[in-house]
């Protein structure tokens, strides 16, 4: 690392002394022989249109100095590139970085960029409508869901994640418990390294590449690594809440239980649509679609790996 820009969203994490942190990473990597800057992002366009910049300028480092969706954004420009890409976790969940094991204090965050080791890993990659109706294809680093998970990010889209952090997804999620019609969907998608496509109506799908999400849930997709040419795949047959609560409560106890209805599989690929053919009378509610925390669009998507497609810059194995 010779030359590193860290991207700032001014509104992540809501915490008005970041702006003093942020500026001793700064000095912690030029300290260390890097030449760096600071700089702030208005939106997902401007991160975008900043990173492509600086990466001109001769930046062989970019830092996502946020949360899960501000590297989404970066992401975007770094994938199948070789610049890499930094982590100062300052986000609401900060999933990848806990899988990563990274330091969640900006200051060591930082140190541990100057002793870290690249790692190629490969991205997972989605293509739906957006939210304007055309077609959209983004990368994702940590997960992509469809259904259940996606509709609460709609539901959060207005701005309350940014105004009451965790607290909205709690609440959010708590009212879709007794709200949410549970709408089945088709997923099409081969297991493993098996050529054969199996075919399956759920009412949820998330497509999960890292292991450890932290907080309470931690274990979500049991099988999950940034270190496979895959994703884990959670399908959810099952339409009663019920099962959804056991399998949470599965990951938060860490145990093994079978939970009827809800699978985990290995796949490359998962092509997913509306359950009810298209022109018909009564045609299904829209079905949304996030990755990484980003609501993106809805029905039809396709979800496919990319290997070797992004460099992250990682605690050594020894520091983890």
């Amino acid at each position: 690392m010779r030359k590193a820009a860290l991207l700032y969203n001014p509104d992540s994490g809501g915490s008005k002394q970041r702006q003093r942190e942020l500026q001793s990473a700064l000095s912690i990597l030029k300290d260390g022989g890097v030449e760096a800057e600071l700089l702030p992002t208005e939106s997902r366009d401007h991160a975008g249109n900043e990173a492509k910049r600086v990466i001109t300028a001769g930046c062989d480092t970019i830092f996502a100095c946020g949360g899960d969706g501000t590297i989404h954004n970066i992401a975007q420009v770094l994938a199948n590139t070789q610049i890499a890409l930094g982590i100062l976790p300052i986000g609401t969940a900060n999933a990848l970085a806990h899988d990563l094991r990274l330091p969640l204090d900006i200051a060591e965050a930082a140190k541990a960029a100057l002793r870290a080791t690249p790692k190629r890993v490969a991205l997972g990659r989605i293509t739906c409508l957006n939210l304007n109706g055309s077609t959209e294809t983004r990368f994702f680093v940590v997960a992509a869901g469809i259904g259940v998970d996606a509709h609460l990010f709609y539901k959060l889209h207005t701005g309350t994640k940014q105004k009451l952090g965790m607290g909205a997804y709690y609440a959010k999620a708590w009212h879709m418990w007794f709200t949410y019609p549970m709408t089945r969907f088709r997923v099409a998608c081969s297991e493993g390294g098996d050529s054969t496509v199996r075919e399956a109506k759920v009412t949820e799908l998330l497509a999960v590449r890292i292991k450890n999400f932290g907080g309470v849930v931690r274990e979500l997709a049991p099988g999950a690594s940034l270190d496979r040419d895959d994703m884990r795949l959670i399908l959810c047959h099952t339409g009663h809440r019920l099962f959804y609560l056991a399998y949470v409560t599965r990951c938060l106890l860490r145990q093994a239980w079978s939970i009827p209805g809800i699978e985990l599989a290995y796949s490359t690929k998962a092509v997913c649509d509306y359950a009810a053919a298209p022109g018909a009378s009564h045609p299904q509610p829209k079905i949304y679609v996030e990755a990484d925390g980003e609501l993106i669009g809805s029905l039809p998507a396709e979800i496919t790996m990319v290997p070797n497609a992004l460099t992250l810059l990682a605690p050594s194995a020894e520091a983890r």
